[in-house]
C-alpha cells in the first residue's frame, strides 16, 4: 500500500498547489490549459487503445460495460458522491447534474484510476512491495492534479479518496488478480481504459459532447473476461460448424 499512499499524497500536494496559485491565472489562460490537458488525455487514450490485440473484444467489453453501467447507474452514483462531498466539505449548494466541484472530482477520479500504470503498479506493489511504477505515476498525477485544480477547483483533491479505495483494493487483491490475468487480458483492459480516457477528454475536458463515461467502468472487467472466454467459445463454435457441416 506504500505506492498508493504516495499517489494520494502527490495528488493532494499537487492539487493544493493548483488551488493556491490557480486563482492568479487569467481565465483565458486557464481555459487554454484545460484544453491542452484534454488533448493530452485524448492522445493518451488513443495510445492505450492501440495496445489491443483484438478490437472486437475491446468493443464488446465497452458495449457490455455500458449496458451494465447504465443498469447499475454508476455515473449517477459517482455524481451523487461528488455532490455529497461538495455539501459536506465546502458548504456549497450542489446542483443537479453536477457543478464545477463534481466535474473536477469525476474528471480527476477517472483519469487517475483508469490506465495500465494503475493496474500493473498496484499488482506490483501488492505482490513484491515494489512501488516504483506507482511512484512514477504519482509524479505524473501530482502535476496533473495541479493543473486540474487550478481550473476545476477543490473537487480535484477529493479524487484522492477514489485513488485510496480503488488502487488500494487492487493492491490488496494483487495475488488473486495476478493469478488469472494474462498479457492478452491486460492489453484489452488497457484498450478499454484508453477509450474511456478518450471519452473523458471529449466530454469533460474539451466539452465537445456530453458522455456518461463513468457508466463504462464495468468494461474494464468485462474485456479481460471476454478474452478468457474467447478460446472455449471458439472451440465450441468450431464443433458446431463441423456438426452442421456433416
Amino acid at each position: 500500500m506504500i505506492g498508493t499512499w504516495i499517489n494520494v499524497g502527490a495528488v493532494l500536494l499537487g492539487g493544493a498547489a493548483g488551488l493556491a496559485f490557480g486563482a492568479r491565472l487569467p481565465e483565458r489562460l486557464r481555459q487554454t490549459v484545460i484544453a491542452a490537458l484534454g488533448l493530452f488525455t485524448a492522445g493518451l487514450g488513443v495510445r492505450m487503445f492501440l495496445e489491443t490485440g483484438n478490437p472486437i473484444l475491446a468493443l464488446g467489453g465497452l458495449a457490455l460495460g455500458a449496458v451494465l453501467g447504465e443498469w447499475w447507474r454508476i455515473e449517477d452514483g459517482l455524481e451523487s458522491i461528488g455532490r455529497w462531498l461538495e455539501r459536506r466539505f465546502t458548504g456549497g449548494e450542489a446542483t443537479e447534474g453536477g457543478g464545477r466541484f463534481v466535474r473536477g472530482y469525476l474528471t480527476a477520479s477517472l483519469l487517475f484510476c483508469v490506465g495500465p500504470m494503475t493496474i500493473l503498479g498496484s499488482i506490483q506493489d501488492g505482490l513484491s512491495g515494489d512501488y516504483s511504477l506507482l511512484a512514477i505515476k504519482s509524479v505524473l498525477d501530482g502535476f496533473a492534479a495541479m493543473a486540474f485544480a487550478s481550473t476545476l477547483g477543490v473537487g480535484v483533491l477529493f479524487s484522492a479518496l477514489t485513488i485510496l479505495v480503488f488502487q488500494g483494493a487492487l493492491t490488496l487483491l494483487a495475488a488473486q488478480v495476478q493469478s488469472v490475468m494474462t498479457e492478452a487480458m491486460t492489453a484489452e483492459m488497457t484498450a478499454v481504459g484508453g477509450l474511456m480516457l478518450l471519452g473523458l477528454a471529449i466530454s469533460r475536458l474539451l466539452e465537445i459532447r456530453p458522455m456518461r463515461v463513468g457508466s463504462l467502468l464495468p468494461g474494464l472487467a468485462i474485456a479481460p473476461l471476454l478474452v478468457a472466454l474467447q478460446e472455449p467459445l471458439g472451440r465450441w463454435a468450431a464443433v458446431l460448424l463441423a456438426w452442421f457441416g456433416r
